[in-house]
């Protein structure tokens, strides 16, 4: 048990700097492209609004991100019960971002099959 107590300590050390960089480096990119919107529309040049995602490309893309991370959080927890059979546990509760997952795909289809009749 000692081993996983220096692993989570030596992911954690590293994992929140990293963490703080990744939120600041996503903080100035996005403050740089609206002070270059801005500069470009004082000066009469249109510059065209990047379209945002349709609701059912949306809803695909957090039901696959949902899923993807379920399984790698169920995965994990099954490697880990073969070292400590109480790990299996956790494991299960993998099944609750899994099946929000599946509901938010099931959205996107319904979302494009609606688009479709109309």
């Amino acid at each position: 048990m000692n081993d996983f107590t220096g692993l989570a300590a030596v992911v954690m050390v590293l994992g929140m700097p990293t963490a703080a960089i990744a939120m600041y480096t996503f903080y100035r990119v996005r403050k740089l492209r609206t002070e270059e919107r801005l500069a470009a529309i004082q000066r009469g040049v249109s510059i065209p609004m990047e379209p945002e995602l349709p609701e059912s490309a949306r809803s695909r893309r957090y039901g696959i991100l949902l899923i993807a991370g379920a399984v790698g959080y169920m995965l994990t927890f099954t490697i880990l019960a073969r070292l400590e059979p109480d790990a299996l546990e956790a494991a299960a509760f993998g099944a609750i971002p899994f099946t929000l997952g599946l509901g938010y795909l099931l959205d996107s289809i319904l979302i494009r099959r609606d688009a479709k009749a109309s």
